[in-house]
């Protein structure tokens, strides 16, 4: 497999957005690729958030999967940064090939090498699948995790 995993570039945001409109509920859910350019302008102002691909070179650099990782500071922990990973997508013709798990193992070292006590990520309840896949990376469910959504 010819995958590499590179920062985003703005002129990835079209490929990435038609990876998201396989997660999202409704396209409504999707940001246009203005809002996508203003909101990956915003990820560079933060010292430690990056926007991930993964690219196919068979396929002449084909974006066939996407991560964002967020690396932050903390005052407990002695200090020690967490990384969370979101929004972690797969073209779904490309699910079960070895990509989430190559875009994983890439987090999982960018995490260790910001010197991250632990790499953190959710996934909605109802994706049991993804859920099977991350406990196969090591992940453990961790916790309790609290929302309120209705935000906007």
């Amino acid at each position: 497999m010819s995958i590499t995993i590179r920062k985003a570039t703005e002129a990835d945001l079209e490929d990435v957005l038609a990876l998201y409109e396989g997660i999202e509920d409704s396209p409504q859910q999707v940001l246009s690729i203005e809002d996508a350019r203003a909101m990956l302008a915003q990820f560079a102002r933060y010292p430690h958030y990056h926007l991930w691909v993964a690219c196919d070179a068979a396929r002449h650099g084909a974006v066939v999967g996407s991560y964002a990782l967020l690396v932050m500071h903390n005052l407990a922990h002695r200090g020690a940064p967490s990384a969370i990973a979101e929004d972690v997508v797969v073209a779904p013709e490309r699910q079960g090939q070895g990509i989430g798990r190559l875009m994983m193992a890439h987090a999982v070292q960018q995490a260790r090498e910001a010197g991250c006590y632990k790499l953190a990520l959710s996934s909605n309840a109802k994706r049991t699948v993804a859920h099977a896949f991350y406990e196969s990376l090591g992940f453990a469910q961790h916790g309790l995790s609290f929302v309120i959504e209705t935000l906007t």
